[in-house]
């Protein structure tokens, strides 16, 4: 029915911002639920969080128990996302992410990343690597997001020569009892070296930095050393359940199933049917994955059909009539859509389109963007500087379906946004707005049942124009969520100087004075902050008590990490945690540090998010069978 993303309630990218009590968690289920016309009471199981109503444990299925429930949670959200080809087809899949959270695993597993096959749903499980630590690993070294390392790679020519071969066949990632940080940080390390000596007085592309040229080339390295993990997992994974990938379903989740090159070539590579690939992949998407593990655990799937036929169950646009009237100073006037002037508008410049229920993942595909002409480089400047974002940052093509074929060398469908495919040449002159260096571009294909709408306008846009295609990005501001909601919408185009908001089928013409608008507006739209403030007093009662029974701040990072040091498995007493958590410090000086940071900047709840995170970078391995 509906899928919430906290970051959009909130407003916190990444969302990490904890609830620290039943009553608050109850509370906000109840306030989001009721928008649906369902009540707590109503529900039958809930899995993923212990101690909400109808909570129900969750197990993994037969041959699955030495992989986390988080990367269970990521596997499944890919193989069940349509049960009839679950049910009738070989399905090949990978959860491949950053690593587990532990949350609701009572011990350390073997292995952080599964990986299966299906035959007509018959599961064969086997680990995996990830290549996700290599982005992670990068992330750290040059301190950027993922996202946009892999964009700086196709948009500067500079490279270097590397023996990916050589150095991966020296390596594995498979997580577990060792922590796979401690060598993705000095295998990147390695790439970053040799290419600062090949790099050395030469500028290979003069329209970037010199720590940008170089960036490049290690992620052109990178990237490389990405798909051929990818490779070897899925020769492994075949071989193991003695399968044929051609003509086989590759389903990739996890946070690295949004590598949209890496997803075309292993599908081009083995011959896969299709990418069975949720838009949600990332950790977005853990409710859905873990709420179809739960269903297939209680022998509800795959006899029940489920499909999750399009990306749109997030929160519908609800407040377009309130909007308006807030905004009324900024409007000069509303129309009914109509697809002449939406061509008219679109040759003049981008603008917003938001319309029903909002995407789920962290794309934008149609429902909660910003469109422009992709004839010309300009739309592509704008769009960026409206984001905030880097001049060479690329914008993604939406391309209605019946046409792609004539655009794109690809007969696959790409509802999601999640492949990156090659532009024809023939073609690449009338969109230089959406082409990557090599001539690719990150396309979505749209049918028109999928959102008529929207269709009706691009085909309006094609019929005038012959091109039909339109560029599409995220409507936000830099560091913030995507919008839900009409205000938050027309607050960005008031603050961006965007002179237009299609919503709902609404034309808003806005004035153009963004210098009193940022003045009085002051910044994004407020969101759902109410749910989240006011818990000073539940935190400061959580860590009192923690304290009292003797853990420091850095034990508490252990407890995280391992859950057979939690004081429920009686595997270790508070002062033999606090003791391992001293020899982290040994290991890492640098641990205790970041941890103060953290608390300095964000308060002590922020510890409990995000020290999954930050601890999994550092960790020594540890064995709780020894500790006695």
């Amino acid at each position: 029915m509906r899928l919430w993303e906290l970051e959009r309630l909130s407003g916190q990218k990444h969302h990490y911002w904890p609830l620290f009590s039943g009553v608050r968690s109850t509370a906000l289920l109840e306030r989001l639920l009721a928008e649906e016309g369902v009540s707590l009471a109503e529900i039958g199981m809930s899995w993923g969080t212990i101690g909400l109503p109808a909570y129900t444990e969750l197990t993994a299925p037969a041959g699955a128990e030495l992989y986390p429930l988080h990367s269970l949670g990521h596997l499944f959200g890919g193989l069940l996302m349509d049960t009839k080809i679950f049910a009738t087809e070989t399905i090949v899949a990978l959860a491949v992410d950053g690593g587990p959270d532990f949350g609701l695993d009572k011990d350390a597993k073997d292995f952080w990343y599964a990986g299966c096959v299906s035959v007509r749903g018959e599961l064969t499980f086997d680990p995996v690597e990830s290549p996700a630590l290599l982005y992670a690993a990068a992330k750290r070294l040059f301190d950027s997001e993922p996202g946009t390392l892999m964009a700086l790679a196709s948009a500067c020519v500079a490279e270097i020569h590397f023996d990916a071969e050589g150095i991966l066949a020296r390596h594995e990632f498979y997580g577990g009892r060792t922590q796979p940080l401690l060598a993705t940080v000095p295998f990147v390390q390695r790439i970053t070296d040799e290419a600062r000596y090949q790099l050395a007085g030469t500028c290979p592309d003069p329209r970037f930095t010199d720590e940008e040229n170089l960036q490049s080339a290690v992620m052109k390295v990178v990237q490389r050393c990405c798909e051929l993990i990818m490779v070897r997992n899925i020769e492994r994974l075949c071989a193991k359940a003695d399968v044929d990938p051609h003509g086989a379903n590759l389903s990739v989740s996890g946070g690295f199933a949004l590598n949209c090159p890496a997803n075309t070539r292993l599908v081009d590579h083995f011959g896969f049917v299709r990418l069975l690939t949720p838009p949600c992949a990332n950790d977005s998407g853990q409710a859905l994955g873990i709420g179809l593990l739960g269903l297939y655990q209680a022998g509800i799937l795959p006899d029940a059909d489920f499909l999750l036929s399009s990306a749109y169950y997030g929160p519908p646009c609800r407040d377009l009539d309130s909007a308006l009237e807030q905004f009324s100073n900024w409007i000069e006037r509303t129309d009914p859509f109509d697809p002449e002037q939406f061509v008219e508008d679109l040759t003049v410049g981008p603008f917003a389109w938001v319309q029903d229920a909002a995407e789920v993942g962290p794309r934008a595909l149609g429902h909660r963007s910003l469109i422009g002409d992709p004839r010309t480089l300009k739309t592509k400047e704008l769009l960026n500087d409206y984001k905030l974002r880097q001049w060479w940052r690329p914008v993604a093509p939406l391309v209605l379906s019946e046409h792609a074929v004539d655009w794109f060398a690809q007969k696959r469908e790409s509802p999601f946004m999640l492949e990156a495919v090659a532009v024809r040449e023939e073609q690449r002159a009338h969109v230089p707005a959406i082409i990557h260096l090599d001539g690719s571009a990150r396309h979505q294909t749209l049918a028109r049942d999928a959102n008529p709408l929207l269709h009706d306008a691009i085909s309006a846009f094609h019929q005038k124009t012959g091109v039909p295609i339109v560029c599409n990005t995220s409507l936000n501001d830099r560091g913030e969520p995507i919008v839900d909601s009409a205000a938050q919408a027309l607050n960005f185009c008031v603050r961006k100087g965007i002179r237009l908001a299609y919503i709902d089928g609404c034309r808003v013409q806005l004035r153009s004075d963004s210098e009193s608008a940022v003045y009085l507006l002051g910044g994004p739209h407020p969101r759902a902050t109410e749910l989240f403030e006011g818990q000073e007093e539940d935190c400061a009662r959580i860590w009192r008590y923690w304290h009292h029974r003797g853990y420091t701040e850095d034990a508490m990072f252990l407890l995280i990490r391992f859950p057979e040091l939690r004081p429920e498995y009686k595997l270790a007493t508070a002062a033999k945690v606090n003791q391992l958590a001293e020899l982290e410090n040994r290991n890492d000086p640098g641990f205790s540090t970041r941890l103060r940071r953290y608390i300095e900047k964000f308060g002590p709840g922020a510890i409990w998010p995000v020290a999954a995170r930050r601890h999994s970078a550092t960790a020594a391995p540890i064995d709780a069978q020894k500790l006695n």
